[in-house]
């Protein structure tokens, strides 16, 4: 039947669906920890995040950051199966460290705010985050790295690169983010700075081979100067 061959066609196309199956392994293990780290954990912050200042206006990449992910995921999923596999491979690798370090090094910050200076929507909205994210399991700082993943991704790619004003406005974004994590009390440098070497490390393994074999990786290869 017609339908039958539709469906069957459709399955073939986005077999590489399967590569989100991680997230219930993810999901199940982030939530456990999430219950289970409250109180006992290593703090993880130092002198100089007391000098960042609080600043609610961060809220907003910061939730950004959310449909900033789904969005380079979708992307990568219908246009470039390739690079898609190379994303998830170094997002969810980084995932999976971030739940290690979490589950044999409990850790957290105390770098909240306990009283505001200002009263408006947007102290609002971190109010309302801070009543659903926990201020443990925050080293290394998944919103820093995976927006790095997708800077990297982007970088990488070869059809993006002939949208100048996307990679801009990704790298834009993701800057603004990776900010926000500290001017919100959300991540302290040191979170930060643990998603940057993290990213760093899995780059050498994820991308960089693929750049050693042919320079850039995508459906059309780059001149070898």
């Amino acid at each position: 039947m017609e339908w039958k061959k539709k469906f069957f066609d459709f399955i073939k196309k986005y077999k590489h669906a399967w590569v989100f199956l991680y997230l219930f392994i993810y999901l199940p293990w982030w939530i456990w920890l999430e219950k289970h780290v409250t109180t006992h954990y290593y703090v993880v912050q130092t002198e100089f995040d007391k000098y960042i200042p609080f600043i609610e206006y961060f809220i907003v990449p910061y939730l950004l950051w959310f449909f900033f992910i789904v969005a380079a995921f979708l992307y990568f999923f219908f246009t470039d199966v390739p690079g898609f596999y190379r994303l998830a491979a170094f997002m969810f690798s980084g995932m999976t460290i971030f739940l290690l370090v979490s589950t044999v090094f409990p850790n957290g910050q105390d770098l909240r705010p306990v009283v505001f200076e200002r009263d408006n929507i947007f102290v609002d909205m971190v109010r309302m985050l801070y009543r659903t994210d926990t201020c443990t399991n925050v080293f290394p700082s998944l919103h820093v790295f995976n927006s790095l993943s997708v800077c990297v991704a982007v970088f990488e790619s070869r059809e993006l690169k002939k949208h100048r004003a996307v990679s801009f406005g990704v790298y834009t974004l993701a800057g603004l983010i990776i900010l926000a994590t500290m001017f919100l009390k959300q991540h302290s440098v040191l979170d930060t700075v643990g998603a940057c070497i993290m990213a760093w490390v899995l780059y050498q393994f994820v991308y960089a081979p693929q750049r050693r074999r042919v320079p850039g990786y995508s459906k059309e290869k780059r001149p070898v100067l």
